[in-house]
């Protein structure tokens, strides 16, 4: 019992400070921008404190509660998101650089992708867990509850959170009791499936293109990659210091979002990129141990599964900012800029925290299927 609430405390801690960096990081790298659209430099980071402050309390909220509700309705809740995703490619949706990811509510935006990736991880872990109990026809059915939101991702388009949901369904396979013979056919045909789609669209071969030698259209397609080297390179080891970034004055474009970690690349330097590298590293690692504390199995998996959706799409930004990945829309967990995002990754934690509790357990002889 010790052991877990020092590991509770180590972890709570490398969350609050990933969240601080992102604080500050997000003022530096965005006052600028925000004095430019809206005549007021705190603009950014007045909105990312309101939603961290509401993303909070959600999560307080969520770790009290029990995880046999929410897990023995999740095919209900992941159908609603699912909705709400459709919602976005209909004229309810609002266009944002050539994708209509967003639902505009008039005093703030919201992104279902970022949620669904959540639901679609808990409802395969509820898939997987009662895979043997389906007769052939309920197997099938069920498979809709991932076919339909991965579509949807698709027709938006988020190629980025398509693969992060599609990782994290494989990932809770992975755990599961699944036949092992038919995980791997299934992951074989999924990476054909994945490389089919990644080269249909003409945008995405130009990024890919783009990632293999971005100085060939510097000015276009590589433009941005390149930009996010001479801001990493500008940083040296110690950086220009908070706030003296030259690249995010209108030079890298999403400086506050998805290239963040350039911006702290080139005012922090190689310390502070390291500093972010080992604080995923440390997030991953007691998010791990966490999971293995639980006393359920089906505990275990998710919260296996919600840290290393964390994690994966950390590891995945930095691989693009980087230049070891082809560029994608995807933002730096918890420190980048995004109300919806922010706000969905802390609800993720306080599951996390709502499995550790001992009234939350899941019993999986009260599950059936739906």
């Amino acid at each position: 019992m010790e052991d877990i609430d020092k590991t509770k405390k180590f972890f709570l801690i490398t969350v609050s400070l990933i969240l601080i960096l992102g604080i500050i990081m997000v003022f530096s790298s965005s006052y600028i921008l925000s004095k430019e659209y809206y005549g007021s430099s705190t603009k950014y980071l007045f909105r990312q404190l309101t939603f961290l402050f509401f993303g909070l309390g959600l999560a307080f909220v969520l770790s009290k509660t029990k995880m046999m509700f929410w897990f023995k309705n999740i095919y209900l809740f992941n159908g609603f998101v699912s909705f709400l995703l459709f919602l976005t490619i209909t004229p309810m949706g609002k266009v944002i650089k050539g994708s209509q990811r967003w639902l505009d509510f008039g005093f703030f935006s919201f992104q279902p992708g970022e949620v669904v990736k959540y639901t679609l991880c808990f409802s395969a872990i509820y898939y997987f867990s009662r895979f043997a109990s389906y007769t052939v026809k309920e197997r099938s059915l069920n498979v809709l509850n991932f076919a339909i939101p991965l579509f949807l991702l698709l027709m938006q388009p988020d190629f980025g959170t398509f693969s992060i949901s599609l990782i994290l369904i494989c990932f809770a396979c992975f755990l599961s009791s699944f036949p092992r013979t038919y995980f791997y056919s299934a992951f074989v045909l999924g990476v054909v499936a994945v490389a089919g789609i990644l080269i249909s669209a003409p945008y995405r071969v130009k990024r890919l293109m783009a990632f293999m030698d971005p100085w060939k259209d510097a000015k276009n397609s590589g433009f941005q990659i390149i930009q996010s080297y001479l801001a990493f390179a500008n940083g040296h080891f110690f950086g220009q210091g908070i706030g003296n970034s030259n690249e995010k004055l209108f030079y890298l474009p999403e400086a506050h979002n998805d290239f963040i970690l350039s911006v702290i690349g080139e005012e922090l330097g190689f310390v502070g990129v390291f500093a972010v590298v080992a604080l995923f590293l440390l997030f991953t690692y007691y998010g791990f141990k966490l999971a293995l504390s639980a006393r359920s199995k089906l505990n275990q998996q998710i919260i296996a599964c919600l840290v290393f959706s964390i994690s994966i799409q950390a590891f995945l930004n930095m691989g693009v900012v980087l230049g070891l990945l082809p560029t994608k829309g995807l933002n730096l967990p918890l420190i980048s800029y995004g109300g919806t995002s922010l706000v969905a990754n802390l609800v993720a934690l306080g599951f996390v925290f709502c499995c550790l509790s001992g009234k939350s357990q899941i019993d999986e002889s009260k599950l059936g299927p739906l």
